[in-house]
């Protein structure tokens, strides 16, 4: 057993599911949206968990279960023992709202442009009625050392600050009740490309210092791998692998992992895509059985008709995948690009959106 895995868990969810209604068709003809289905994770103190997959596969879905900004069509959302939905609102916003922290995507749209980022930051603080007025404006002053900014920005607006600056405040807002969680939804994707390793730094260096535990989701899949503890892979609403970051991509063992990094530039590597083809699903009409079978070069009959169980993975440490034909730890790029190319007939590979 990991060290990680002996750790106090945080948040659990047991058996999620989220499910939308469209707007379209009318009040009784609307179409169902599967954006979560049966996702079970434990995030615990002090580990960093990387969440990948490809867009609209779940993920920013996931990330708003965890932080309760998502209430579950059904399943359990457990934060430090509690049952989440079942207190009463105020007891939830007050056990979230100090407990975990967020950092959003945008941080353009995600900080009240008419408030200055002195006001932004003792907001949650206010909120939460946390000390005097003085030790108030002291944590203040904390917060934007521990993010890197001067004094100079306290009484400035987020709009005449740069992206960088304004994720900082992002995140020094998030760490303002000293959460023991972090949820970074894309926390670089709307920044330039000269800041965001700057950003990404700046996480785990607070992450270390403060014994944070965090949930990474990004599209950014080499960064993922580098700096989390645990990958979780997304497909179709659902978590299909769960695997120590330090073994990928040769360790993992659903056919989608493999495919997804395999899609993905490194700087010492070429890209040297796994070839996927055939329809891709519609998240209103999911497929039976796993929901990866129709792009899946191993899919047999099996895999349409049942869906599959949760399997422990080879190397240990956590690892767990729903593959009915799991691909064999520590093979080659080669040896699957052959294995699908001989199945498909043809060489389209899977997409993934391009990251700078």
């Amino acid at each position: 057993m990991s060290a990680t895995a002996t750790r106090q868990p945080i948040v659990e969810l047991c058996d999620v599911h989220v499910v939308h209604r469209t707007r379209g068709g009318g009040m009784f003809n609307r179409e169902r949206v599967y954006a979560l289905t049966g996702a079970d994770l434990t995030v615990r103190a002090g580990e960093t968990i990387g969440v990948v997959g490809e867009s609209g596969c779940g993920k920013s879905t996931l990330a708003k279960v965890l932080v309760g900004l998502q209430r579950p069509t059904s399943g359990t959302v457990t934060f430090a023992g509690s049952d989440v939905w079942s207190m009463a609102a105020s007891q939830r916003r007050h056990l979230i709202g100090t407990g975990i922290g967020m950092v959003f995507q945008d941080p353009a749209t995600s900080l009240n442009r008419r408030m200055p980022v002195r006001d932004i930051l003792r907001d949650p603080l206010d909120v939460h009625r946390r000390g005097s007025r003085s030790q108030r404006e002291e944590r203040v002053a904390e917060l934007m050392a521990l993010v890197g900014l001067p004094n100079s920005v306290a009484d400035v607006l987020p709009s005449q600050l740069s992206g960088g600056q304004r994720q900082r405040v992002s995140i020094a807002r998030a760490l303002a009740l000293e959460p023991g969680l972090v949820i970074a939804d894309e926390p670089t994707s709307a920044l330039d490309v000269s800041v965001r390793a700057q950003i990404l730094n700046l996480l785990l260096d607070l992450k270390e210092r403060l014994g944070l535990a965090m949930v990474f989701v990004s599209h950014d899949i080499q960064t993922v791998k580098r700096i989390s503890d645990r990958v979780v892979t997304m497909y179709l609403g659902r978590i299909v692998e769960q695997a120590p970051a330090a073994g990928l991509p040769e360790g993992a063992q659903h056919p989608y992992t493999r495919a997804l990094f395999s899609a993905t530039p490194g700087l010492l590597s070429p890209i040297d895509p796994i070839p996927l083809v055939g329809p891709v699903p519609l998240a209103t009409r999911p497929p039976s059985g796993c929901p990866f079978r129709t792009r899946c070069w191993q899919a047999t009959d099996v895999c349409a008709s049942d869906m599959p169980p949760v399997e422990p993975g080879a190397d240990g440490g956590g690892h767990e995948f729903r593959c009915h034909h799991p691909v064999p730890a520590g093979s080659s790029n080669a040896e699957l690009m052959e294995l699908a190319r001989a199945a498909t007939g043809r060489t389209t590979p899977l997409h993934v959106e391009e990251t700078a």
